[in-house]
């Protein structure tokens, strides 16, 4: 009996070793599976994060780009709704320039110096433009279409438009003396003010346009103005005729619109000129 006792001691002792080996073991691996899942869960965490600021980098990237070609309050509503209502202005002074000579440069020239020498003007453009507090509209071909008045209605903006003009001229006469291999141009100058519409075309593609008879108006003013000079509309003549010197050219006929009267705004140093001719006048009677 005595030994029979010793053997179920033993065995009972054997049975509780296994026991605390199952139970380490089961610790073990119930440990080891949460490691892993903690690991597969950072890994996760770090997946999603990673995700997250690629994400964030890239709206900010195509914010960035919208805000490129779109006005920031227009962008700003196709980023919150999706699209943009079409509005209408009802004063906008619109500014067309056009390179005189350059569908015969754009036949002869290598195609990269071609690009080279309208980028150098336009990306000046676009800074006078800025400056001025205008809304660059687009180009086309040879064309740079600006405006005033949009999206941000204001009071002032032939004027703007017209000081503008006036630097994008100096602009190019001082092109013509620098020392670089560039092309040079002649510009020509269109203005008008009036009421238009605008809004954002395209899906995927998006461009922010502007459309209406002042448009078509400020082209005619373009094309029947001359080298170096800028031609404006008779209605903002009379919006700014109190701020600068003009030189009318009398009614002349436009294509589609019969005749139209038409001034050329004089720089301001012609006045300053004008001026010191005439005191230099009365001092020699």
């Amino acid at each position: 009996q005595q030994q029979f006792d010793s053997e179920n001691e033993i065995l009972r002792g054997e049975q509780k070793i296994d026991r605390q080996r199952t139970m380490i073991i089961l610790t073990a691996a119930v440990l080891l599976l949460l490691a892993l899942l903690a690991v597969g869960l950072f890994g996760r965490y770090r997946y999603i994060r990673n995700t997250n600021r690629i994400i964030s980098e890239e709206k900010k990237r195509s914010d960035g780009l919208l805000l490129n070609i779109l006005p920031k309050d227009t962008a700003a509503e196709l980023i919150s709704h999706g699209h943009v209502k079409a509005k209408k202005y009802n004063s906008v002074t619109v500014m067309f320039t056009d390179f005189l000579g350059f569908t015969r440069y754009a036949d002869d020239l290598p195609p990269e110096e071609l690009v080279k020498a309208v980028d150098y003007y336009f990306s000046r453009f676009d800074q006078i433009i800025e400056r001025h507090g205008l809304e660059k509209i687009k180009t086309v071909g040879d064309a740079y279409l600006c405006a005033g008045g949009l999206p941000d209605p204001s009071i002032d903006h032939p004027e703007r438009i017209i000081r503008a003009a006036f630097d994008i001229i100096d602009l190019v006469k001082k092109a013509k003396y620098d020392e670089n291999d560039l092309t040079r141009f002649d510009v020509r100058i269109g203005i008008s003010t009036g009421p238009v519409v605008a809004g954002v075309v395209g899906s995927m593609k998006f461009a922010y346009d502007i459309w209406g008879d002042t448009v078509n108006c400020a082209s005619r003013m373009e094309t029947n103005s001359e080298p170096m000079r800028i031609n404006v509309s008779q209605y903002t003549f009379e919006l700014v005729k109190d701020k600068f010197d003009f030189t009318p050219r009398g009614e002349i006929e436009v294509k589609n619109k019969g005749k139209m009267r038409m001034y050329f705004a004089e720089p301001p140093e012609s006045k300053d000129s004008k001026r010191a001719f005439q005191g230099d006048a009365s001092l020699i009677v």
